[in-house]
């Protein structure tokens, strides 16, 4: 385990890509290239191509629109996660953990490392059936073999980011490949495919299935992705470079999601061609596809471009997944593990489910397992595309770059479709989850996950707009300096403990201790860091925010030094009360002053009773600064 050196996504390839070094025009705009495609794996991966195919199957070409209207829903929030990414510099986990509580925050980092998990598990099923359906491999020894892949995924990194992006895109043009083949072997009709982008739902299962098709079109580890990897270009600072940054990764979003959105709608096609016209209404699942497709269509190389497709879909969406990992721990932990590590972490917690089903179960429940990782992935969702608009429509951090009133209606709308159709499928599956069992402990603990969820999908939404400014030290610095001009010292304690926070309270902090001291006495200055790497390493962590924290307590101690008193400043690690008394009898004080956050019990429980653990720890006087 290392901790960060520095505080940028993907730090080992950030900015490894200079446009402005590629010789000759075109080739500067096409060095912008390639993280849309990283991106746009995802929007093909075996997840996907359930629905489509069950879309195609019952309806034939009806639901096409549906797939074209995610498709721009998808297009626009990835392009808002680029702008994020390139105005700030900073990628969507980095933005939340800055924005939200550290509880919240620990929460929804848990909550992305399972929407990972639940990704890699249907890639690793996607793969392994396409092993079998090509090889004739069992799917356990298939779900074994993806191990492999790390392997992959390691040396791919080191051959550099476009290296990287250079395979994916090879088995992008592999996916797309097969089925432009697949569409000319099983040659629908194009007047009637061109019917299907008119908005209609024929038959009551219709809606069902579109609610699935927009449920699983936008992954919410893109979102992640996306911010991070545009950052692997270098770009200037300035009004013009940026204004071109997002303006040529809007065109790379705009051609790599609609490739994405070709082969969703020419599997959807494909079932609707050989299906649907074959009155075979019920295939859903990828075997059942496969074993038809020969029979069907006349031709030994349909199923065998099928299944191709399937590994390459699987393969592709699977390394995604894994940079996306890395992204979500660095950027709301700053913890950086092993590669090699992260990725085998990855794989197992993806692996070890699938292994357990196929042991226990056969290979009957893998259409079941797919659909529960796509739940997961529904459940998720929310807690990446909220905090996103968010973010980009905050105008002290996105400038003259924030979204326009339109583009932030618009995406507040896609939002809420987005939510609605997902909560729908997440409470449909938990009644179906209630109603599987008469155990009253595991009802409860469902309808305690339904609570928390539903409690913390409220708190996303609600919480930025009545936050205050967090970057508001240089307002809070100022407040000191006018509350320490308008003080009048008096003689009281020798040696005088300051607990800071870094917050908006620590003026009234410092105003006490300054009327209870005297131009002699002694100020301790303590700040207790609270980043992972500085609870795990104590004071060897120098990860971005011990830097940053001690950054600040300089500034503080500079500040008492400017007013000809003698100041100290001094880091605690680990745990807050308990350093904040270690600190207080290590320094010999006789006083010490602590602010009050005002907390009640609820954000006791996210934040902790640091005051009343300390008053039972230290032996002299504390104020409590309101």
């Amino acid at each position: 385990m290392e901790h960060i050196k520095n505080d940028r996504s993907l730090s080992e390839v950030h900015g490894q890509v200079d446009p402005s070094a590629a010789g000759g025009k075109w080739k500067k705009i096409f060095a912008f290239f390639g993280p849309a495609y990283l991106v746009s794996v995802g929007y093909m991966d075996p997840g996907n191509w359930a629905t489509d195919i069950a879309g195609g199957s019952q309806f034939g070409y009806s639901l096409v629109w549906v797939l074209l209207m995610s498709n721009m829903m998808a297009l626009l929030l990835q392009s808002l996660s680029a702008r994020l990414g390139i105005v700030q510099g900073r990628d969507l986990a980095q933005c939340s953990r800055e924005m939200y509580p550290a509880g919240i925050n620990f929460i929804l980092y848990i909550l992305a490392e399972i929407a990972i998990a639940a990704c890699d598990l249907a890639e690793v099923l996607g793969m392994a059936i396409g092993l079998q359906l090509l090889f004739g491999i069992p799917l356990l020894w298939g779900v074994l073999i993806s191990l492999l892949d790390t392997i992959l995924l390691l040396y791919l990194q080191k051959l550099g980011m476009r290296k990287l992006e250079a395979f994916i895109i090879t088995l992008v043009a592999i996916i797309g490949s097969c089925f432009l083949v697949e569409m000319i072997i099983a040659r629908p009709h194009l007047g009637d495919v061109v019917k299907g982008f008119k908005p209609s739902l024929p038959g009551d299962g219709a809606l069902f299935i579109a609610i699935g098709i927009i449920g699983a079109t936008v992954m919410p580890h893109n979102l992640y992705l996306h911010s991070a990897l545009v950052q692997t270009r270098k770009i200037g600072r300035d009004a013009p470079s940026i204004k071109q940054a997002l303006r040529l990764n809007t065109v790379d979003s705009a051609i790599a999601l609609n490739l994405a959105f070709f082969v969703n709608a020419a599997i959807l096609i494909l079932a609707g061609a050989v299906f649907y016209t074959s009155g075979h209404h019920e295939i859903a699942s990828l075997q059942d596809a496969h074993m038809l497709l020969a029979p069907l269509l006349g031709s030994q190389v349909a199923p065998i471009l099928f299944a191709v497709a399937l590994i390459a879909a699987g393969q592709s969406s699977t390394v995604t997944g894994t940079l996306a990992g890395q992204i979500i721990m660095e950027g709301y932990l700053r913890l950086r593990i092993n590669p090699a590590l992260r990725r085998l972490l990855t794989r197992l917690l993806a692996i070890v489910p699938a292994v357990i089903v196929l042991l226990l179960t056969g290979e009957t429940m893998v259409d079941q397992l797919l659909i529960f990782s796509q739940v997961l992935l529904s459940m998720q969702l929310a807690f990446a595309v909220i905090p996103l608009i968010h973010f980009v429509s905050d105008r002290k951090k996105m400038g003259d770059f924030t979204i326009c009133t339109p583009t932030k209606i618009a995406a507040w709308l896609i939002a809420a479709v987005i939510v609605a159709l997902n909560l729908k499928l997440f409470f449909e599956s938990v009644f179906q989850w209630l109603a599987a069992t008469d155990n009253i402990f595991v009802m409860g603990l469902i309808l305690l996950a339904v609570l928390l969820v539903c409690v913390l999908l409220v708190v996303t939404t609600i919480y930025p707009f009545i936050r205050r400014n967090k970057e508001a030290n240089i307002n809070v610095h100022t407040n000191i300096h006018q509350a320490a001009a308008a003080i009048d010292t008096t003689v009281a304690f020798r040696r005088i403990a300051l607990a800071l926070d870094f917050g908006s309270n620590d003026a009234n902090v410092i105003r006490y201790a300054m009327q209870f001291g005297n131009p002699d006495a002694s100020f301790v200055l303590i700040h207790v860091v609270e980043s992972a790497s500085a609870r795990m390493m104590g004071n060897e962590a120098h990860d971005y925010e011990t830097r940053e924290d001690r950054r600040h307590l300089d500034e503080y101690v500079q500040m008492f030094t400017a007013r000809g008193c003698k100041a100290t400043g001094v880091l605690g690690y680990k745990d807050r009360a308990q350093e904040i008394a270690r600190i207080v009898k290590e320094q010999d004080c006789d006083l010490l002053i602590i602010g009050s956050h005002g907390h009640n019990t609820a954000k006791d429980i996210i934040y902790g009773e640091t005051i009343n653990t300390v008053r039972h720890l230290v032996k002299i006087p504390l104020f409590i600064a309101q």
